[in-house]
C-alpha cells in the first residue's frame, strides 16, 4: 500500500463517519476514478442521483462522493502534508479565498472544458469554476405568518417568537447575519449590533440550533421564519411543507458554489472530464428539478419559475459580500454566537 492510499483511506474515513457515505480506499476503485467533495444533504443527494451514474455512462469513471462541510475540506486538505485526501472541493466564497491562499488547487484551465462557453463571463478563472449559484432571503411559513419585509422583522411580533435562529457556521448564516447587523448600525466587518439586538429577544425565540436542523425544525413546526436560501425553500416546498421565499427590503444576498482541483492530485484529467459533466446543460437541468432545486449556472438551462429572477443576470443586483474581508473576523463571530446565544 502506498503512502497516498493509506492518508486517502483514513482521511475519507472521517468523512464517512461525518456523512454516513461509505468511502473505499483509492485502490479498490476501478482504472477511472475520482473523490470529489460534496456538501452533506441536498447537495449529495442530488450528485448520487445525477451525477454519478451519468460519469460512469459518459467516462466509464468511478465517482466517490466524499460529504464535508467546506472548512472540514480546507482542514483535511491541508492536513495531507502534499497527498490530497480528494481531487476535487466544492466551496463557497469564504473557504474558497482559504483555499486560494493556502495553495491547495492546481492552476485551473477553462480551456479544457467543452461546456466553458455555456457559463457566463467570470464564471471560470484560474482558481476553478462556477457550478451553482445561491440566493439567501428569508422563508416563512405563510399560513401562520403575513409575508416579513426584512431583516428588521425577524426580531419583532409575530415574527421573532416563531425564528429559527442560527449562527455564521454557513455561508447563508453568516451573509444573513451581516445584514441583520447592517439594520443597526453596523457593516460588513461590524457584527456587534446584531448581537445587541438579538440578546435583546433571545428569551422570545422559538428555536436556536445549528444550520443543518433548521429545515427540519421548520418542517416540525417548531419554528415559522428562518434566513436560509432559495435552494431549501424549494426542497421543503417541494415536500408539501407550507413555505415562501422572501427578498428583504435592503436586498437579497446572492453568492456562486465553485469547484476546485486538488493540488497534487494523480487524477487532473478525470477531474476535468466531471466538472465538464457537472456544468453541461442536461445535468444542470436535472438538478433544477424537484426535488434538489438548484439555480443552474450553464446559459442554456431555463430557470425555474419559482426562483426570485428570471435570469442569472439579475443576480448582479443582489448583495454581494467581500469574503476577503470576513474570513479574518468568522473564527470569532462563530466563537461569540455560540457562547452567547446557545439556548
Amino acid at each position: 500500500m502506498t503512502m497516498q492510499s493509506f492518508n486517502r483511506r483514513s482521511l475519507l474515513a472521517g468523512a464517512s463517519a461525518l456523512g454516513g457515505a461509505s468511502l473505499m480506499p483509492r485502490g479498490a476503485f476501478a482504472k477511472g476514478s475520482l473523490v470529489a467533495t460534496t456538501y452533506p444533504g441536498s447537495w449529495e443527494e442530488a450528485y448520487r442521483a445525477i451525477v454519478v451514474p451519468a460519469l460512469k455512462k459518459k467516462e466509464d469513471i468511478d465517482l466517490e462522493l466524499a460529504p464535508l462541510f467546506a472548512m472540514d475540506q480546507i482542514g483535511k486538505a491541508k492536513a495531507s502534508r502534499g497527498a490530497p485526501p480528494f481531487d476535487v472541493f466544492i466551496l463557497d466564497p469564504g473557504p474558497r479565498i482559504v483555499g486560494i491562499e493556502g495553495g491547495i488547487f492546481e492552476k485551473f484551465d477553462g480551456k479544457k472544458l467543452s461546456n466553458a462557453a455555456k457559463l457566463p463571463a467570470g464564471f471560470i478563472d484560474d482558481s476553478g469554476i462556477c457550478v451553482g449559484a445561491q440566493v439567501v432571503g428569508i422563508a416563512y411559513n405563510p399560513k401562520k405568518l403575513p409575508a416579513p419585509k426584512g431583516w428588521k422583522d425577524l426580531l419583532v411580533e409575530p415574527y421573532v417568537s416563531r425564528l429559527g435562529l442560527t449562527g455564521f457556521q454557513t455561508t447563508f448564516g453568516t451573509a444573513s447575519l451581516i445584514e441583520l447587523s447592517k439594520q443597526f448600525g453596523g457593516s460588513l466587518t461590524n457584527v456587534d449590533p446584531a448581537f445587541v439586538e438579538l440578546k435583546k429577544v433571545l428569551p422570545k425565540i422559538a428555536a436556536v440550533g445549528l444550520p443543518a436542523a433548521m429545515p427540519g425544525l421548520f418542517q416540525q413546526g417548531q419554528c415559522d421564519v428562518m434566513y436560509t436560501n432559495t435552494q431549501t425553500v424549494a426542497t421543503l416546498k417541494g415536500k408539501g411543507i407550507d413555505i415562501e421565499f422572501v427578498k428583504p427590503e435592503s436586498g437579497a444576498v446572492a453568492f456562486y458554489t465553485t469547484m476546485h482541483i486538488a493540488k497534487g492530485t494523480t487524477e487532473t484529467a478525470n477531474a476535468y472530464k466531471y466538472l465538464d459533466l457537472v456544468v453541461s446543460k442536461e445535468m444542470q437541468e436535472a438538478m433544477t428539478k424537484s426535488p434538489y432545486n438548484f439555480i443552474p449556472v450553464n446559459k442554456d438551462v431555463v430557470l425555474p419559475p419559482d426562483l426570485p429572477m428570471k435570469s442569472l443576470d439579475e443576480m448582479s443586483k443582489y448583495v454581494v459580500q467581500d469574503w476577503a474581508q470576513i474570513n479574518p473576523l468568522r473564527a470569532a463571530w462563530i466563537e461569540k454566537f455560540n457562547k452567547e446565544m446557545a439556548k
